[in-house]
């Protein structure tokens, strides 16, 4: 790389760019965590929040995307004196209120190995106020080049496109004049970044559309859906509003009950809350049938436990296989969990009590659950694949293709004739389809 090159690289660093619009999809969200470094980790959709649809997740954090509305809260709600220790972080870039959701979560479980990157990132910013861990995440280039690489190319331009009329227009407005009626008005707040008319029809949170929510929402402006996330975290569970002053508390933890542990019990505290998020921007929480949310659940990485389970499985068998007098070792793959050896050595030393008699049925019950666990392995990795192959459909570039397609077809006169014109393009005087293409 020459100097010009690197100098070329540093100024891009320096200036930043925009967070571009991306899909909202629990497989966009879980490949966004692991460009960042995050380990064993994944984000699946919630259909409900009842425990017997939660409790066998164990998440470790939500995230609930919801038709924003202006939600006023006291000052006094913000005034927790245990909030100081919460890492929140405020949302100062439009289209990356996921993305900062995501982040005030995982920066809050200390039993997330959140990877290099982020913990020196978390180490660097503790201190700050709130919106300067805003400003820090949006001057990032660690995570604004993550957040961008899972962008459809036309959003990355759409963004770039943004600013540059963004850019124009405040120069056209300190280029004109101010009269002594203006001085004597109100500056009107800010507009939204993007307008419908009155007919536009209603968006969809397929796409993460976050805009600055300065007024009301009159009619004439788009909806836009917003990203919160709840944590439990220092004996609290925490809403954390990127758009609020600070983290909000929703509830105490209390001790886990002898049916739940200790990861669930918090998801008793936030139950309620979320039935009231619920009901008042997005529909009823029971029997609803206007569903203007979507709920993700942060938790174990599915494939890494499965692998896990077949790895022990596989050590097991070869445990009982050494027992039975068979003379050779299985040797094991890659691991995951952190006390897969304590798992492993309570197993050997169950094998080694065990009498000889109930080696064969031991052995047997190993091999059929292995086989159970290797199918579980190989249906995450055939989601794997399948999430891979879609990322790969949404951030290929096809505008190249289809520009020189259509610049092919209008070098072998093909465009007019299937356009309906003439090969002047003018309009054809006749009935449609008479156009003929040029030989």
């Amino acid at each position: 790389m020459t100097s010009t090159d690197h100098d070329h690289n540093q100024h891009e660093d320096l200036v930043g760019g925009p967070f571009a619009v991306i899909e909202s999809d629990p497989g966009v969200f879980t490949s966004l965590t692991r460009k960042l470094g995050v380990r064993n980790i994944e984000l699946v959709e919630m259909y409900d929040i009842e425990p017997w649809t939660t409790d066998h997740l164990n998440p470790h954090g939500l995230i609930l995307c919801f038709l924003w509305r202006k939600d006023d809260h006291r000052p006094a709600d913000f005034n927790d004196p245990a909030a100081e220790h919460v890492w929140f972080a405020n949302q100062l870039s439009d289209d990356a209120c996921a993305s900062h959701a995501i982040l005030n979560v995982l920066l809050n479980c200390p039993e997330i190995d959140v990877g290099d990157d982020l913990r020196k990132f978390r180490t660097d910013t503790e201190k700050m106020l709130p919106v300067m861990k805003g400003l820090a995440i949006t001057n990032s280039p660690l995570l604004r080049k993550a957040h961008n690489s899972l962008a459809r190319p036309a959003d990355i331009r759409g963004a770039l496109n943004v600013i540059a009329l963004t850019t124009l227009d405040e120069a056209k407005a300190k280029a004109t004049p101010t009269t002594p009626s203006a001085k004597r008005g109100t500056k009107p707040p800010p507009a939204k970044r993007a307008k419908t008319t009155a007919t536009a029809t209603k968006s969809s949170p397929s796409k993460v559309q976050l805009q600055a929510k300065t007024k009301p929402k009159t009619e004439s402006e788009e909806e836009a859906y917003h990203f919160i996330g709840y944590v439990p975290a220092y004996g609290k569970v925490w809403e954390l509003d990127g758009l609020k002053s600070g983290p909000l508390e929703v509830g105490e933890l209390s001790l886990p009950s002898a049916s739940s542990s200790a990861r669930n019990a918090w998801m008793d505290v936030v139950r309620p809350a979320l039935r009231m998020k619920m009901e008042k921007y997005g529909g009823a929480a029971e029997g609803g049938d206007n569903i203007r949310f979507s709920l993700l659940a942060i938790v174990d990485g599915v494939y890494e436990k499965a692998s896990d389970v077949l790895q022990i499985l596989k050590r097991e068998k070869g445990a009982l296989e050494r027992r039975m007098g068979e003379g050779w070792e299985t040797s094991g793959s890659k691991t995951y969990a952190i006390d897969f050896g304590s798992q492993f050595m309570d197993i050997s030393l169950r094998i080694q009590d065990m009498p000889e008699e109930e080696l064969g049925s031991a052995w047997e019950t190993c091999v059929r659950n292995a086989i159970r666990a290797n199918v579980n392995v190989e249906d995450e990795l055939s989601k794997a694949i399948r999430a891979n192959t879609d990322h790969m459909k949404r951030t290929f570039d096809y505008e190249p293709f289809l520009k020189a397609f259509v610049e092919r077809l209008q070098v072998e006169g093909l465009l007019n004739p299937l356009m309906g014109r003439e090969e002047d393009g003018s309009k054809i005087k006749g009935p449609p389809g008479t156009a003929k293409a040029k030989r």
